[in-house]
């Protein structure tokens, strides 16, 4: 078993090296219903959709 203060050290350098690579975090804020639902197209709208031709 190792001594107490090397045992201590390495705790101390073990904390240091992940503070220098923890990144920050941000919370991004989120109803309580959850994420949005996607909108639904109705039927109608389907049928008129067109074709558009880039020509460069």
């Amino acid at each position: 078993m190792l001594p107490p203060f090397i045992i201590e050290q390495i705790r101390r350098r073990e904390e240091q090296e992940r503070k220098q690579y923890e990144q920050p975090q941000l919370e991004l804020p989120i109803s309580p219903s959850g994420p949005p639902q996607p909108k639904r197209r109705e039927e109608s709208e389907e049928g008129q959709r067109g074709v558009i031709i880039l020509d460069l």
